[in-house]
């Protein structure tokens, strides 16, 4: 099936409804920066979990998704680990009220709050989070583009276009060339209309997701109903030893070389690596992107958390429904469906756009293509917030002009926005695919920015000198790594990368001074952390006699536990209901409803108590 008249339609008025949101928030998101950058921090906690939700549903990784649940079947449930995504755990319990209490505007202003304004290293500490952020943010960018462009070229066949185009475009920068088109609507409603309209753009795509995933669940169960799934026989089954388990060679050969060149066959090796660096990425805190923005936006310490357990709740059982709906499809007719690059290799990333494309009914498809067009808009413009934030905000109104009135930090701000996505846009034409982009932001670049970042809440002699020299060293050492070894390998490098940077941190910290103690007391009073805080405490509380530390350390890591349980049980709950395994179903619900209760009891009900 190719896009009917009704398809176009649906995503014409979106399109079309993303400018009207833009231009009716452009008095709003004009009146100062706060209101811009942050929504003036007036948005209420489940809005802004809806917008967190949708920004984190995108093209580039429901395909990958989809393409991981086809080859690994339930086991794929471990893999985004990779990121990690039980990082929302960890920020769900302690970590998004601790960032919250801040009251900073961006990760670079915040580190302020930690390290002062002055002082040996503060100004470098700010420079290279800013610079972090930045790669962050472009490398995003052109992980969307590209998964767009790739995505968008099966529904649009450029023969169809060619006509109307007034220049010749080779046929490897097709995808590119959509990619651009579409990434015109996202800057413009995002940079005109900042927070607001991206938090509405964000609301309405995850209204259109959830009923384009529900239908296209259904349409799965109905399609599996009568029919036995060609896979191996561990492809149900989430549990694994020191291997995969999984052999495709009687039915799809190529898919043992896919399994090979991710260098995922040694799956309990790679599941230590992931829950390894998962760990220790997830007590850094929030990278400085969309979602620390997010967090920063909300009213309250208390509203910061449980924005950041709504996404888990809202995001998973949806999208898990869309990427096992499309994966079963995928399996069914994988003999219809040409998944066969330009180059003539098997692309898997290719199977949802060409399952949509070839089994949806006309309007169905139109709206799954509007939904997953919305998402990748949503992340786009999240993105682009996140970096014009620390543009504007840490270089031109910190180095530049300080006292810049609003209408020019507005312009500002646009011409910021145009700059960033051109930038972002390049990247993406020199990057090879979305996997390659992907590896490189979670197993390297994020990598070098861990062991600097669980310091900086931990450890009281930690200064902006160790900031600096940790972050330099492990952001080095991670370039580094990404250009010299495999993509692939470059997870199992992660302890060297770790030990690097962390052996900087501790160098730096003692290459200079303490920091001053009124802002480490400030802070320590503030904020609440817990770690090795021992001198501070002391300080405080000889000023202080009544001063209490915090003394949840073992809640906060018991409710840790229990909320990874609760994700990934929201994870493979759709996955079971639609493929009608009833006992396992069973058990996951009883599992859920056991760890929300007492949740309820040791998190919910105590939000306040840290």
């Amino acid at each position: 099936m190719k896009l009917q008249l009704i398809d176009f339609l649906i995503i014409a008025i979106y399109l079309l409804a993303t400018v009207f949101i833009g231009l009716y928030y452009r008095n709003k998101a004009r009146q100062d920066k706060d209101s811009y950058m942050l929504g003036g921090r007036t948005l209420p906690w489940y809005k802004l979990g809806l917008s967190d939700a949708s920004d984190m549903f995108d093209i580039s990784g429901t395909m990958w998704m989809v393409s991981l649940c086809f080859v690994y079947g339930m086991k794929s449930i471990w893999i985004p680990w990779l990121w990690p995504v039980f990082n929302q755990v960890f920020l769900m319990m302690y970590l998004s009220r601790w960032l919250r209490r801040s009251n900073a505007v961006t990760g670079a202003d915040w580190l302020a709050t930690r390290f002062g304004q002055h002082g040996p290293g503060v100004q470098a500490s700010q420079q290279v989070v800013i610079a972090f952020a930045l790669l962050s943010c472009f490398g995003f960018l052109a992980y969307g583009f590209v998964g767009l462009g790739k995505f968008m070229e099966i529904f649009i066949p450029w023969k169809l276009v060619q006509g109307y185009v007034p220049f010749e475009v080779a046929p490897q920068y097709v995808p590119h060339l959509y990619g651009i088109v579409f990434t015109l609507f996202a800057m413009f409603y995002s940079i005109v209309g900042g927070m607001h309209s991206i938090v509405l753009g964000d609301i309405i795509k995850y209204a259109i997701m959830t009923v384009a995933c529900l239908v296209i669940a259904v349409i799965a169960y109905l399609n599996l109903r009568g029919h036995e799934l060609a896979v191996p026989k561990d492809w149900f089954n989430p549990l694994f030893g020191w291997r995969l388990g999984l052999d495709w060679a009687k039915l799809i050969p190529e898919v043992n070389s896919k399994i090979a060149r991710d260098g995922y066959s040694l799956f309990g090796i790679f599941f230590m690596m992931m829950a390894f660096k998962g760990v220790f990425a997830s007590l850094a805190g929030p990278a400085p992107n969309y979602d620390m923005q997010k967090i920063l936006s909300t009213r309250s310490p208390e509203e910061a958390s449980k924005m950041s357990g709504f996404v888990s709740i809202i995001l998973l059982p949806i999208r898990y429904s869309l990427i096992i709906g499309l994966t079963i499809l995928g399996l069914l007719y994988y003999h219809q469906l040409n998944l066969k690059a330009p180059d003539g290799t098997i692309d898997f990333e290719r199977i949802l756009p060409l399952t949509i494309n070839n089994f949806l009914p006309a309007g169905l498809a139109g709206l799954v293509l509007t939904g997953l067009l919305g998402a990748f808009m949503g992340t786009f413009s999240g993105t682009v917030n996140a970096a014009q934030a620390y543009i504007v905000s840490d270089i031109y109104l910190k180095y530049f002009n300080p006292h810049a009135s609003t209408s020019r930090i507005i312009s500002m701000n646009y011409l910021v926005g145009v700059v960033v996505v051109a930038i972002g846009v390049l990247l993406g034409f020199l990057a090879k695919d979305v996997n390659t982009v992907l590896q490189f932001i979670v197993s390297a670049l994020y990598g070098g920015y861990i062991a600097a970042n669980v310091l900086k809440w931990h450890w009281w002699r930690f200064n902006a000198m160790g900031f600096f020299v940790g972050m330099s060293t492990g952001i080095l050492t991670a370039l580094v790594f990404g250009v010299l070894l495999p993509t692939g390998n470059l997870l199992y490098w992660f302890p060297l990368l770790f030990a690097i940077s962390l052996a900087g941190s501790v160098l730096g910290s003692y290459l200079a001074p303490p920091t001053e103690a009124a802002v480490l007391h400030r802070f320590y009073t503030t904020v609440r952390p817990w770690g090795f805080w021992g001198p501070v405490l002391a300080q405080v509380q000889a000023q202080h006699p009544t001063f209490q530390p915090n003394r949840n350390f073992r809640r906060n890591a018991f409710n840790v536990v229990l909320g990874i349980i609760a994700q990934l049980c929201l994870t493979i709950l759709p996955m079971y209901l639609i493929l009608g395994q009833h006992l396992p179903l069973a058990i996951v619900v009883v599992l859920l409803l056991v760890v929300g209760f007492i949740l309820k009891k040791s998190w919910w009900n105590r939000l306040s108590d840290d």
